[in-house]
C-alpha cells in the first residue's frame, strides 16, 4: 500500500515497523530528525537509542539530519526514487553522522 502523506508514515506507518523490529532498534542505537520540506512536509525525531524507540512530531536536534522535499519523500517511500540516487542528485540532504543515515535501510526496507 502507497505512502500517502510524511504525516501517515511518521505518524502510523514508522511506529509500527519499528514495534515490528525491536532487535533493529537496539542495533542502530541513534536520533534521527526528518526534515520534509514544503506542502505536505514537517519535522519528526525518531529516536532510537531507547527500548521501542520513539517517534514525536517537530525537535530540533538528531545525531543524523536528513531533508528532502516532500514529493521526493513519498517517491522514495512508495519505491518510484531509490533513494541513494535521492542523496547523490541532491535531493535528499543528509548532515551529521552519514553511517547512520545507512542504517535506516533496515528500518525502512
Amino acid at each position: 500500500m502507497a505512502v500517502a502523506s510524511a504525516q501517515e508514515f511518521f505518524g502510523e506507518r514508522l511506529p509500527k515497523k519499528i514495534a515490528e523490529r525491536p532487535q533493529i532498534i537496539e542495533k542502530i542505537n541513534a536520533v534521527y530528525r526528518f526534515v520534509i520540506e514544503g506542502q505536505g512536509g514537517g519535522s519528526w525525531t525518531v529516536d532510537l537509542t531507547q527500548p521501542g524507540g520513539k517517534v514525536t512530531a517537530g525537535g530540533t536536534q538528531g545525531d543524523c539530519i536528513i531533508t528532502v522535499a516532500a514529493p521526493d519523500f513519498l517517491a522514495i517511500m512508495n519505491g518510484q526514487l531509490n533513494a541513494q540516487m535521492a542523496f547523490m542528485t541532491g535531493k535528499l540532504k543528509v548532515a551529521g553522522d552519514i553511517a547512520q543515515a545507512l542504517k535506516l535501510q533496515y528500518i525502512f526496507a
